[in-house]
């Protein structure tokens, strides 16, 4: 199974409820994505509690040791035998339609797709205070 989470934030990143992607083919490609509507969004995942905050507390960490700032999409794969969680991928640049997971998974987690916006344009006008209060460089 493919589970993602949105991770929005800085410092201390925000993680969303969990989302699957449901293939209506062997794989979710090019064609299964866009032109297909066999394929599925399932928001949010139909996991449990356990589940989700392993996940959650996996892509905050994921996001912050690799120094991600502003967005991300931690996308996961969970073997449906042995129940092992992988980490996938980490997509600094998701998608950001309003038909995209990143900001689905944040509409079902209480942001709607106004104030997401609106936290991003606070999140990178933070990051480039901070930067402009720690740079030993003269402007």
């Amino acid at each position: 199974r493919e589970l993602e989470v949105s991770v929005l934030g800085n410092d201390d990143p925000l993680v969303s409820v969990a989302g699957e992607v449901v293939p209506g083919h062997e794989f979710y490609d090019y064609t299964a994505k866009y032109l297909d509507e066999s394929s599925k969004l399932l928001i949010p995942a139909a996991i449990d509690a356990a589940l989700l905050a392993e996940i959650q507390a996996m892509a905050k960490l994921a996001f912050q040791v690799a120094d991600c700032t502003g967005l991300a999409r931690v996308d996961f794969l969970l073997d449906g035998q042995s129940q092992v969680l992988y980490l996938n991928e980490i997509n600094t640049m998701p998608g950001f339609t309003q038909s995209s997971m990143y900001p689905k998974l944040w509409e079902a987690s209480g942001l709607s797709y106004p104030a997401l916006v609106d936290r991003l344009l606070a999140l990178a006008l933070e990051r480039h205070e901070d930067r402009a209060c720690n740079s030993t460089v003269r402007h």
